[in-house]
């Protein structure tokens, strides 16, 4: 077993080294000499209408927390809510996951929650979302089934295909049994992963609030995809991009961002690479992925940074 220390230098630093590599080497693909005229000639009102969705996520993810402190006896201040989710996305800038710890932290300084019921709800908000994510990816696969499973039959032949899928299938089914039966410290972490997943899903239903708790979830995530859609418009080489390619961008835009401190570097290689797979040029897509990057990124250090600045200002006086 790792040292904690070790393991401490090993989840700050690597994020940092993935993202000087990628960012190397997105720029040995495309240099910055080619992607500079398109920021000069780029549509920033679609740019700003784009942000302005982003604004309207987060804002709207600020209100459904009100949801589920609630339950808990305390009643959250919107202004509070909003300044500790932009603090929460500023600091997972630097290290990945940070910002949810901060976030809890600040509703316990000064609104008097329990940092771990805080923490908590924070953990519950990221299982609604992980439900939304996995049903557009789900969506997706059915609404490109024909064109993905084109792209599995040129790697490899309808009949290994056929076999991979049986493969999968057994796979799966051993790996279940496996894992039920299994006291081993990967099974009990998958089975307690699984069990919390439950968990989240049956306590949204038990909400008193529970209609508006989803109506805004679906709510962030459609503001999510429409500023991705909306910030295409502002390159104009990328010409028409089809919905199919819109829907695998924007997951694999989202993955990135999860997986990363806030993408850095990678957000705008999955966004080219998945691009690619409709024979969209990749100079403009990689350009469109750092122009999409940096205008949430800009966004999300204005906020954040005046949240931080006026986060003790407004709490000066004690809560009543």
């Amino acid at each position: 077993m790792l040292k904690p220390s070790v393991k401490k230098v090993i989840k700050i630093g690597l994020p940092i080294v993935l993202a000087i590599f990628f960012g190397w080497y997105s720029f040995s693909k495309v240099p910055l000499s080619q992607l500079t005229p398109y920021f000069k000639t780029a549509n920033y009102g679609w740019i700003m209408l784009g942000m302005c969705c982003g604004l309207l996520s987060h804002l709207s993810r600020a209100y459904r927390w009100k949801y589920l402190i609630e339950p808990l006896g305390y009643r959250l201040r919107l202004p509070n809510s909003i300044m500790a989710v932009f603090i929460t996305y500023l600091a997972n800038y630097g290290v990945p996951r940070s910002g949810e710890v901060l976030r809890a932290g600040v509703i316990t300084n000064y609104e008097g929650v329990p940092f771990e019921k805080g923490f908590g709800t924070i953990v519950a908000e990221r299982v609604a979302d992980l439900i939304v994510l996995l049903g557009i990816i789900g969506f997706t696969l059915l609404y490109e089934y024909d064109f993905i499973i084109s792209i599995f039959e040129k790697l490899v032949s309808s009949k290994n295909l056929i076999y991979i899928g049986v493969a999968g299938i057994v796979l799966l089914i051993l790996g279940f049994i496996f894992i039920q039966k299994s006291q081993s410290f990967i099974a009990v972490k998958i089975k307690t992963f699984v069990s919390g997943l439950l968990e989240g899903v049956l306590s949204i239903f038990k909400m008193k609030h529970k209609w508006a708790f989803i109506a805004h979830t679906l709510f962030i995530w459609a503001m999510y995809l429409l500023m991705f859609y909306i910030t295409t418009f502002a390159i104009a080489d990328l010409g028409d991009v089809s919905a199919g390619a819109v829907l695998i961008g924007f997951i694999s835009a989202s993955f990135t961002i999860a997986a990363t401190n806030g993408g850095v570097a990678v957000y705008p290689l999955a966004v080219a690479a998945a691009f690619s797979l409709f024979d969209i040029p990749e100079t403009p897509s990689i350009a469109f992925g750092w122009i999409m990057w940096s205008s949430q990124t800009i966004m999300i250090i204005i906020f954040g940074v005046l949240s931080f600045i006026y986060l003790p200002i407004y709490n000066r006086k004690p809560i009543n």
